[in-house]
């Protein structure tokens, strides 16, 4: 049996997808998004544009709400560009673990920002949540994701909530600016990019799920109408919802399998936190085929699931725990071939990833000059420590772009929904 043609029939192989037919189906949803019309791309404007030049030594609140932890700070960027933090303060996310009320979740971020009430007139929020961002930079949570459980404040706006329980303690005149962790990110490169004249940017994550977000002119978000049609702002397309293309039988049954079946598709076929099931799912279909070792193939039959951290170890070679794979269970042949699987997957996740940056440099219609470069912040525990796949997924993009002409420089932020959330609060009107 050879694996390889098997993988490209299974299309678990980047082989399958061909580049040109994927990027005019993401235009294509973009474009429908952008103009209010049914698309598995969302489009949410963020209302907060990249024309600001970021003020010095100038305070500002900072809330991260993320999918395990929030923190709150002061920050404050110093001549040179380079955010400080002071004031820091990191606690599980509310309604990680149990059920909690909107009270109580308001509480606790105006427990740690009431003491600083003097050091801040503005409050970034970045949010790492599905919610409609509103013209005055205010945002209305659309539902919950990553288990989070505080259904009172599904469908109200987050900004106004967060005042109104400071206005009770005496704490008034602050502002609120919402926004994206997709749209932070993008804006935590603001500082280099502007070091080098980028002539656009862009924020990309790929950890536990994937986003992207890019620069916009007004007069193309028809949804709008009209709004500011000079200008520009940042658009979060919501990638990880993208659905006009074809996904193979394993694609469809660990989807049917999912949480929910039928949202963020794209996101199952390239996110860390769906690579090891389905690399779990083609390993027992090749067992079911004799293609191991009895005692591997017994092994695989009866195991309910593979950790992508495990299976990324085990290919590495990186002396670090592979869990049962790196066992007796396993024969050295039997673990050439999970290693093959796994980097096939690894492999086509690279290309799409690719494929979803490079719609967003084609779209944005910047880049063509190479002194003046698109630049792209990327963030996200997947990209980097994945086996191969940071350079992968460079080589695809030069690839795709220099066939296009155009010019891209790829950075990574450090703590860049902070610095995102930061940029916001102080630049936005």
């Amino acid at each position: 049996m050879d694996i390889n043609v098997w993988l490209k029939e299974q299309m678990v192989s980047a082989e399958a997808y061909e580049v040109d037919a994927l990027l005019e189906s993401f235009h294509e949803e973009m474009e429908k998004g952008l103009n209010g019309d049914a698309s598995s791309l969302a489009m949410i404007p963020a209302y907060v544009g990249i024309q600001e030049k970021v003020p010095f030594d100038t305070p500002v609140a900072v809330i991260d709400a993320g999918g395990t932890n929030l923190r709150i700070c002061i920050a404050r960027f110093d001549a040179q560009g380079q955010i400080q933090i002071s004031s820091f303060s990191k606690q599980p996310m509310p309604g990680r673990d149990h059920e909690v009320s909107a009270a109580d979740f308001y509480a606790v971020l105006a427990n740690a920002l009431e003491p600083l009430k003097d050091q801040f007139e503005r409050i970034g929020f970045c949010f790492s949540y599905p919610a409609s961002i509103m013209p005055d930079f205010d945002g209305r949570l659309l539902h919950w994701t990553k288990e989070i459980k505080i259904p009172e404040l599904v469908g109200k706006h987050l900004g106004a909530g967060l005042l109104e329980v400071l206005a009770a303690r005496g704490v008034t005149g602050k502002k609120v600016v919402l926004l994206n962790d997709t749209v932070a990110a993008l804006l935590a490169g603001l500082a280099q990019g502007q070091s080098f004249d980028a002539s656009s940017y862009i924020g990309f994550i790929l950890g536990t799920g994937t986003n992207s977000a890019y620069v916009e002119r007004n007069e193309r978000i028809g949804k709008l109408d009209g709004y500011l049609a000079a200008g520009s702002q940042v658009i979060n397309a919501e990638t990880g919802g993208f659905a006009a293309f074809k996904r193979g039988p394993f694609d469809l049954q660990l989807d049917e399998a999912s949480e929910k079946p039928g949202g963020h598709v794209f996101e199952k076929l390239i996110a860390g936190v769906y690579m090891g099931p389905l690399t779990l799912e083609l390993l027992q279909a090749l067992a079911s085929e004799g293609v191991f070792s009895d005692r591997g193939g017994a092994s695989f039959s009866i195991m309910k699931d593979l950790s992508t951290i495990d299976v990324d170890n085990l290919t590495a070679d990186n002396g670090r725990d592979a869990g049962v794979l790196g066992t007796a269970a396993f024969t050295d042949q039997d673990r050439e071939i999970i290693k093959s699987v796994f980097m096939a997957v690894v492999d086509r996740a690279s290309l799409l990833t690719a494929v979803n940056i490079a719609a967003a440099v084609t779209k944005c219609g910047a880049g063509q000059d190479p002194q003046h470069p698109v630049c792209i912040n990327i963030d996200g525990s997947t990209y980097y420590k994945t086996y191969q796949m940071a350079d992968q997924v460079q080589a695809y993009l030069k690839q795709i772009l220099d066939a296009r002409g155009l010019h891209i420089r790829c950075i990574q932020v450090d703590d860049a929904p902070v610095v995102g959330a930061a940029i916001a609060g102080l630049t936005t009107r």
